[in-house]
């Protein structure tokens, strides 16, 4: 069998990456101790707007629950709230702005994220937290959005930031924020000699302090009389006002703080952990496995799941299923689906692709990661590299993958290319820490400073980590923990580590009925059943001519299609295909007498679509020998089903007349007792009579069955099997013999 992944060669790979690692001094996966708990306990909430009371009880309790858990494991605790545009009535932001500074959080640093601009009451939020960190170019300010504020909304903006939560805030800062009309100067005063410092002041305090005789050595507009007041996150770190940080995303923003990634994945709104679905992904992937999968991925959808939970221990399958599950799980996200990859043991080559595909991914400190290579099977069973057109194609999707959820793509790309060598690397501006190649490092123009190179990707063996080289390379959350005797411990921590109660316990998708169904159709048994009882009733059919086994025969084509279709194998041109040969036999039989160029094209356009049906072919790699095996087991199977009807056909052809009851059901010509007796031979064309038969050439006669186009007819008071050469010739009718080939004798009416 061909695929991205063979067990012999990934247990070759494993225990060979596992000695490199040892040697390079790296601990194996048996020698990964249980994951340390984070320094940091952190959690990440969107404030979406309007501000309401549901939202305000969400940051309180997970703000109360941070602050529990700081006080008992004496851990540093963050609260992250993404501010989003829009406006919210004061009051719900007066309880979030009054609730965030108070004592009740005082071991929890508050930070408020803004990546767009905001303005109106959702400032005061802003303010309200330790820190503010913004996008570049994202704005904050303009508290009455151009109109007044009452005395009462001033007031508390003014005795918010009096309580000095936020260093870079003060009240000339808020007054502007409030006051179109207030000017903003930043002067860089002497308190002291050889002391300077930088001060924000309204006009009215920069007078006061000149009157003073405060030594002010420089001073600046940072707001003129009658602009807004609104600031962005560019102009205030410049001026080091206001903001913190300044960062472009959630990672950068993970690393500025030195947070865990998982800390900044969206927490969950209240009461929506009902709703969290688990699906597993086991066994090789395979066009029947991806189709079953989609069917879950679609009924999780469809049950209102906002969380879906990938169980995979996989060691991988075929390319095109793999991408485009991996597709499909990743374009969950834009309807607001957050999507987990949970890996207890191994996600190899394909398997490793669709985890990629998910928003998280958390491995067991044991979980083995990667070796995603593209492979061929070559004859005599030796494994063989893919052409570089295939490499390609993968290296193209692995990065794709990384870019879509925030992971290194040289890594991933890695795991795909054995030649392929990344290196760490340090910005030199920011000093944030990730992975490229050397390519990329080129092409960034000088941006990042080359370190060393991962040993992983030194040696001539695809990237394959374990849960903690896979957190340390960014590629994965922080290990889970493990307990080889109590598996539940891993899914308990995970549970805890996306924030689900313990008295929920995801809802496993499993298989339906219908899932059973296609799986029982798409046996190599029931396949050939079914072509079996297709093809004997279509012959019955031109004994009986009673139209129900017709329908039978087009059921069970019908049942074979439609299983090939949600098993993952068929589309609609196996269909067509099936159609246009059925429509030429069709042609041969009732249009252009003769078993010439439409017959054979029939049957063959009939046989391909039911072998193309059946299988996949090329599935985006050059699998020469996976796909002929494959196509050799369907045509077996198809051909055995015609053998066994060839040898029905003429068992029913010998004993059928003589089934009491049943020949009663076959189509007999009238008068045919009275031209020949049943002790007497039947009056039928003969080899040894084809002279005979020749000088019957022109004679007529009268048709004792209808022909469709077969049937029977009385000449020269002899009984023949004729067909008609075109149309249909009803009963009684006078025709002439106008063509005879052999035993075939064709009529026209006369």
């Amino acid at each position: 069998m061909q695929s991205l992944f063979q067990l012999n060669r990934h247990l070759l790979v494993t225990l060979t990456v596992a000695t490199l690692l040892a040697g390079a001094g790296l601990a194996t996966a048996d020698d990964v101790p249980a994951a340390d708990e984070s320094p940091v306990i952190a959690r990440y909430i969107t404030l979406s707007s309007p501000i309401d009371d549901q939202m305000l009880n969400w940051v309180r309790e997970t703000g109360l629950e941070l602050q529990s858990a700081a006080l008992k494991d004496d851990r540093r605790a963050v609260l992250v709230l993404e501010l989003t545009p829009g406006n919210s009535q004061f009051h719900h932001v007066y309880g979030l702005a009054d609730f965030l500074p108070s004592a009740a959080l005082s071991r929890v640093t508050t930070i408020a994220w803004i990546p767009e601009t905001v303005t109106g009451h959702n400032v005061l939020a802003a303010l309200a937290c330790k820190e503010i960190v913004m996008h570049p170019d994202a704005q904050l300010g303009d508290i009455g959005r151009g109109g007044p504020v009452t005395d009462d909304q001033r007031a508390f903006a003014l005795n918010l930031v009096a309580k000095r939560h936020n260093a870079k805030v003060n009240r000339a800062l808020v007054t502007g924020m409030i006051d179109p009309q207030a000017s903003i100067l930043q002067l860089t005063v002497e308190p002291a000699d050889g002391m300077s410092e930088k001060r924000l002041v309204i006009e009215d305090e920069a007078a006061q302090m000149r009157d003073s005789g405060v030594v002010i050595k420089d001073s600046r507009n940072i707001k003129e009389p009658g602009q807004p007041g609104l600031f962005s996150g560019a102009q205030a770190r410049n001026a080091d006002f206001l903001v913190m940080q300044t960062v472009e995303n959630r990672h950068d923003l993970a690393a500025a703080y030195g947070l865990p990634l998982e800390s900044l994945r969206e927490q969950a709104k209240p009461g929506t952990f009902n709703r969290v679905s688990l699906i597993e992904v086991k066994d090789t992937i395979d066009p029947f496995l991806e189709s079953f999968l989609e069917r879950q991925i679609d009924r999780a959808v469809a049950s209102g799941s906002e969380v879906i939970i990938f169980e995979i221990d996989s060691p991988g399958g075929l390319l095109w299923q793999s991408r485009d599950l991996a597709y499909a799980i990743a374009d969950l996200e834009e309807r607001d689906i957050r999507t987990i990859a949970y890996v207890p043991k191994q996600a190899l080559s394909g398997a490793a692709i669709i985890a990629l595909g998910c928003d998280e991914i958390y491995l067991t400190p044991n979980g083995i990661f990667g070796d995603s290579g593209p492979i061929e099977m070559r004859e005599g069973g030796q494994f063989e590299r893919a052409p570089e057109k295939v490499l390609s194609f993968l290296r193209e999707i692995m990065r794709e993958l990384g870019e879509r959820k925030g992971r290194p793509p040289a890594l991933l790309m890695a795991m795909a290319d054995k030649d392929l060598q990344v290196y760490e690397v340090r910005n030199k501006l920011t000093g944030d820490v990730t992975y490229m190649s050397e390519e990329e490092i080129h092409e960034a123009g000088g941006e990042w400073e080359q370190g060393r190179l991962v040993p992983e990707s030194a040696e001539d063996l695809l990237l394959t980590l374990n849960g903690k080289r896979a957190h340390e390379l960014l590629i994965a959350e922080r290990p889970l923990k493990h307990q080889p005797d109590n598996p539940n411990v891993s899914f308990d921590d995970l549970k805890e580590r996306l924030g689900i109660p313990e008295d929920i316990q995801p809802q496993k998708i499993g298989r339906t009925w219908l899932d059973d169904t296609v799986f029982v159709l798409n046996t190599n048994f029931v396949t050939g059943l079914l072509f079996f009882v297709g093809i004997i009733c279509i012959y019955l059919e031109l004994h009986f001519m009673s139209g129900i086994l017709g329908i039978v025969s087009a059921l069970c084509f019908g049942v074979f299609f439609w299983s090939k279709f949600l098993g993952g194998t068929a589309g609609w041109l196996e269909v067509l295909l099936f159609l246009l040969g059925l429509g030429c036999l069709a042609m041969e039989v009732f249009v252009i007498p003769g078993f010439g160029v439409f017959g054979v094209s029939g049957a063959l356009l009939m046989f391909a679509s039911l072998v193309m049906a059946s299988q996949t072919f090329g599935n985006g790699i050059l699998l020469k020998n996976n796909d002929l095996t494959n196509a050799t087991w369907t045509m077996g199977t198809l051909s055995a089903s015609i053998i066994a009807v060839i040898v029905m056909a003429t068992a029913i052809s010998k004993f059928l007349p003589r089934i009491p009851i049943l020949n009663q059901m076959i189509l007999t010509p009238p008068g045919m007792d009275t031209v020949q007796s049943p002790d007497e031979p039947q009056l039928r064309p003969d080899l040894a009579e084809t002279g005979a038969l020749a000088r019957l050439l022109g004679a007529q006669g009268e048709t004792l069955t209808m022909l469709r186009p077969a049937g029977k007819a009385r000449v020269n008071d002899r009984l023949l099997d004729v067909v008609s050469d075109g149309p249909f010739i009803p009963q009684g009718k006078s025709v002439e013999i106008v063509q005879i080939s052999g035993n075939r004798i064709v009529v026209r009416e006369a």
